[in-house]
């Protein structure tokens, strides 16, 4: 599905995901083709534009999982501060990008929070 219509969807009340990933032999391949760093720099900047658009759609809290994705989202949106709120799991909790209009964050490195840290997370979210 394309990304411009994930975003459309979110309006609807249905939740978009976005998943920056392929099969291991497709990963390879890619890799193999445009080296390890433009590719992971293309899905990076991917990423980030997807963000920027979702936020400038009006949607105003995006869980973002893995460290490199994380920087790609907040880079997409041109974060300059976070302020850090209500722990999910150990080591992951809801941030607001500071600005004029804050946005939501949760940013999940690969090695914090269990299976269910996004269903939590939007469980405390919504009980605000």
């Amino acid at each position: 599905m394309h990304a411009a219509h994930r975003v459309g969807v979110a309006r609807g009340g249905e939740l978009p995901v976005v998943a920056a990933t392929s099969d291991p032999d497709t990963v390879r391949r890619v890799q193999a083709d445009l080296g390890l760093e433009r590719s992971a720099g293309l899905v990076e900047e991917a990423l980030g534009r997807i963000a920027r658009g979702a936020a400038d759609a009006g949607i105003r809290r995006i869980l973002v999982a893995g460290g490199e994705s994380s920087g790609a989202v907040v880079n997409g949106l041109g974060v300059r501060a976070l302020h850090i709120g209500r722990e999910v799991a150990p080591g992951v909790p809801w941030t607001v990008a500071a600005g004029d209009e804050p946005i939501g964050l949760l940013l999940k490195s690969g090695n914090f929070g269990g299976d269910e840290v996004f269903v939590d997370a939007l469980a405390m979210a919504d009980a605000r």
